[in-house]
């Protein structure tokens, strides 16, 4: 199949997620997520109508995007990890950062903002439950979080979280819950001022049971451009 067949197919199995979830599938963005990919898929992934991507590293996905950063209606997020030396790197290039998930992080983005045009997108990355993966681990450190990002007039857009690889539907379910909770009590700190809506949340192999849990941007890799 190719790409754009593999999107339709994706988008197919949203839409019945969505029914049964009594969900609007206009209220959930797409992603695909490129990175070890070369630019050609993402540029076929393009014309097929996609217009959001997410890399993991930020020199690489620097150096293949760089044919995108003319099409205003593209967005691209950094997903992966991001070390304090590749911070200028990506607050000059990416369009949001999802994976915030240390005060550090936050104060060395903040240090290259006057450069960019437009603000820079950020979601705060909660740990729950995924044993290799970093995050935030309670409220307290969000709260401190969300209050940092504000302080330098960054956009908060939302939370990101990866949940637990295994069978057990009900151990996935628990942790997009938590994240869920975790919007809302950081929408009941801050209610006047800034927003946090965004739960980015579901990936290939648990995209439909985010959906169901509420999440509204899906991370999609292999479902789309594995051979």
């Amino acid at each position: 199949m190719f790409i754009a067949e593999k999107m339709a197919v994706v988008q197919e199995r949203i839409n019945k997620a969505c029914v049964r979830a009594g969900r609007n599938p206009g209220e959930i963005t797409l992603m695909g997520v490129t990175k070890f990919l070369p630019l050609e898929k993402a540029e076929e992934a393009y014309r097929a109508g996609m217009t959001c991507f997410g890399e993991s590293r930020v020199k690489e996905g620097a150096e293949k995007f760089e044919f995108f950063k003319e099409r205003q209606s593209v967005q691209l997020h950094l997903i992966g990890s991001l070390q304090r030396n590749k911070a200028k790197t990506a607050a000059l290039f990416f369009d949001f950062i999802e994976s915030i998930d240390r005060l550090e992080i936050i104060a060395e983005l903040a240090k290259h903002l006057q450069q960019r045009q437009k603000p820079l997108g950020v979601f705060l990355e909660l740990h729950t439950g995924e044993e290799t993966k970093s995050g935030f681990t309670d409220l307290d450190s969000l709260y401190r979080a969300a209050e940092a990002v504000m302080r330098h007039e960054m956009k908060p857009c939302g939370l990101m979280t990866i949940a637990p690889y295994t069978d057990d539907e009900e151990l996935i379910r628990k942790s997009f819950r938590q994240l869920v909770k975790a919007r809302g009590e950081l929408q009941k700190r801050f209610p006047a001022k800034e927003n946090w809506s965004c739960l980015s949340m579901g990936m290939s192999n648990d995209f439909e049971i985010a959906i169901e849990e509420g999440s509204n941007l899906l991370r999609i890799g292999s479902l789309i451009f594995k051979e």
